[in-house]
């Protein structure tokens, strides 16, 4: 007599393909994890150029005290964005384009009040400190009448620094998308590399002492 019962596939069988299966899912998941979790920890761990930086910011967080004890020194390395913006000459300039050099980065506007009231400070500091190694990178971001900003350095009289603009002040956007930007005035001490060393967002006595030595310190020695 034949047998017509369908096949029973006895339970240990079917266990062991399941259990292979379950294995082979749990090594891919694992591998995955393993390939995100490096990556994530690369992109947490910021530009490795920008290290000696962050290594220099900490030395430097006990002078940022009195006139510019709301600077924030960098914890972690940052590259900033290589902004685009233009000199007194209307000819194109980077970021890059000091490399080699520490800059103060300042975003300043003639509406903005506060920012009108530091300009003076900053030429102090260009004049004082302006050097191969070091300058103050002033970007003014009107985006209507170009002459009004020029103007108001020359009825200032504010002659050592250097002019650079930006009137579609995408500078500023940039610098935004990285959290240095929130307002106006901002300023960004960076290093020859293009690295952030410290940030400050609103004025601050950039000619007094305590900001003569914070930014002495940042200097190569």
């Amino acid at each position: 007599m034949t047998d017509t019962r369908p096949d029973i596939v006895p339970p240990r069988r079917k266990g062991r393909k399941t259990l292979i299966l379950a294995a082979m899912a749990a090594l891919v998941v694992a591998g995955a994890a393993g390939v995100y979790g490096i990556a994530g920890l690369q992109r947490n761990a910021g530009d490795p150029t920008c290290r000696p930086a962050v290594a220099l910011a900490q030395q430097l967080k006990p002078l940022a005290r009195g006139e510019v004890a709301a600077v924030t020194v960098a914890a972690k390395p940052l590259k900033l964005p290589d902004l685009a913006f233009e000199d007194g000459n209307g000819q194109p300039k980077k970021l890059s384009d000091f490399r080699g050099r520490t800059v103060l980065v300042n975003l300043w506007a003639t509406w903005c009040v506060p920012c009108r009231k530091e300009m003076p400070a900053l030429d102090n500091l260009q004049a004082k400190l302006g050097s191969p190694q070091f300058e103050v990178v002033a970007i003014n971001i009107d985006t209507r009448d170009p002459a009004k900003p020029k103007k108001f350095l020359e009825d200032e009289k504010l002659t050592k620094l250097n002019f650079f603009s930006d009137a579609s002040a995408r500078v500023f956007q940039d610098l935004k998308n990285v959290g240095r930007a929130l307002g106006m005035p901002t300023s960004v001490l960076v290093d020859g590399q293009g690295c952030e060393i410290a940030t400050i967002a609103g004025p601050a006595e950039w000619d007094s002492a305590d900001a003569l030595a914070l930014v002495n310190g940042a200097l190569p020695k």
